[in-house]
């Protein structure tokens, strides 16, 4: 039987600091971060088939910001393409090839978009 790693958590949230400044509770909100503004992202679309049964999906990658600024481009990917989707680990799953429909549509936003693979 393999030994489970230990990470921070194990540890009860404790921190040491030697820096005498430091405020506890300062950092805790490292969610609330704005998200940026579509000018200043470079989104990455992927093309991809592995790990799904061989079912064919669009993957959107590279979003800095808020969950909620993220759930809600996703849901606009999806409606705007008429397909299923998730949006999981910071990453918006978009049903289907539909790749260059979502670069078109978040061209038309303000995101830069690079396309990523064949």
């Amino acid at each position: 039987m393999a030994k489970k790693k230990m990470g921070l958590e194990d540890l009860g949230g404790f921190v040491f600091s030697t820096n005498d400044a430091f405020e506890p509770g300062k950092y805790d909100d490292e969610d609330s971060a704005e998200s940026l503004k579509p000018e200043e992202q470079l989104l990455e679309a992927h093309y991809s088939s592995k790990g799904r049964a061989g079912k064919k999906v669009t993957v959107v990658k590279g979003f800095v910001g808020t969950d909620e600024d993220l759930n809600a481009l996703g849901k606009d990917l999806k409606k705007k393409c008429g397909v299923g989707g998730s949006v999981k680990d910071g990453e918006i799953i978009i049903q289907g090839d539909v790749r260059d429909k979502v670069m078109g549509y978040l061209k038309e936003l303000g995101y830069k978009v690079k396309r990523i693979g064949g």
